[in-house]
């Protein structure tokens, strides 16, 4: 094998601009998280090994080199089990597109894709109340720009219970006003949905959209230089927005509320409003059904409801004795 090829550089150049994009035409997000994972990656093996990136080869990104990225990410940077099976389906990804450009390293491949996935603990989901979503909407300065954003964004949030990455992206054009208002998103694995929004929402962003109109281009959320919101910015100002309105509702401050634990909350409120489980999954741009029975599982009124449906047993109950027939029949001689 030819030293030049065995370079790690052109693979993952071949991987990003022609793999991802042509052939399967991965989303922006699936590609900047791959992205973020080869920057941990190779910044991690420059750190270990001394070798700069450009020189990396194949071989430098074996197995067990893998394995010490992957604890790393766990120890070191405190990343959760599901952030670590992440990053290793991305490196996963890339070793299968290797295994088929360069024979020569489907050793090195075949060693890779072997590595597990690790379990994890699978606890019931959080969700904020009635009360405390509507304190967190009440929070806003909404004498001022930025509270009058983020109040727009905060009840567009929990109206359609849309996942950071469709918010930050919002078009203005996306939002279609009318005898029913209703919002058009983008979501994962590129499915187009729509949701519908309560009147009171389409009167808050029918007036902050005449607020931008000219200022800010089409985005529909901007920030101060006009820009689109990023994911940390809106995750920011979310968990400010629930720190300040725990003064006045203290149930917040035991609570990590982040822009994903306003998603759920819509999908418990859907859910204890008596809405269908299978419309929530649509509302939610869910693939599967089987995603959204975690609402089910985590929603104890539910449960009580169903319990109450039982009736209790009514006195003692003995325990059973079958009759003995030998001896029925010695006793009646």
């Amino acid at each position: 094998m030819k030293p030049r090829l065995s370079l790690i550089g052109p693979y993952l150049q071949a991987f990003f601009s022609e793999h991802l994009c042509n052939h399967r035409r991965a989303s922006p997000q699936t590609i900047a998280s791959y992205r973020d994972t080869f920057r941990l990656l190779l910044q991690f093996l420059k750190t270990t090994t001394g070798t700069e990136p450009v020189a990396m080869k194949i071989s430098d990104i074996d197995a067990p080199a893998v394995l010490v990225f992957l604890n790393s990410l766990e120890q070191q940077r405190g990343n959760s089990i599901r952030s670590r099976n992440i990053r290793l389906a991305a490196i996963r990804s890339f070793f299968r597109f290797v295994a088929l450009r360069d024979p020569d390293s489907v050793g090195i491949a075949t060693r890779v894709l072997a590595i597990p996935v690790k379990r994890a603990d699978k606890k019931l989901i959080g969700y904020l109340t009635r009360e405390e979503v509507e304190a967190i909407l009440a929070t806003p300065d909404r004498t001022q720009w930025t509270g009058r954003r983020n109040h727009a964004l905060l009840l567009t949030m929990y109206n359609s219970g849309a996942r950071v990455s469709e918010m930050t992206s919002l078009q203005r054009t996306q939002v279609h006003f009318g005898a029913s208002t209703f919002l058009q998103l983008n979501g994962k694995g590129r499915k187009e949905r729509t949701v519908p929004l309560w009147p009171h929402t389409s009167h808050v962003l029918h007036a902050w959209f005449e607020e931008l109109d000219g200022k800010y281009g089409a985005v529909a959320f901007p920030n101060a230089r006009g820009k689109a919101l990023t994911r940390d910015g809106v995750d920011y100002l979310v968990k400010e927005v629930a720190k300040a309105a725990a003064s006045t509702t203290p149930g917040l401050a035991a609570k990590r509320v982040s822009p994903h634990l306003v998603r759920h909350s819509t999908a418990m409120h859907l859910l204890q409003s008596g809405v269908d489980i299978s419309v929530i999954a649509l509302w939610l741009g869910h693939e599967s059904i089987e995603t959204t029975h975690m609402y089910l599982q985590a929603d104890l009124a539910t449960k009580e409801r169903a319990l109450a449906k039982l009736a209790p047993v009514e006195g003692t109950i003995s325990r059973f004795k079958p009759a003995d027939s030998l001896l029925a029949f010695l006793n009646s001689i």
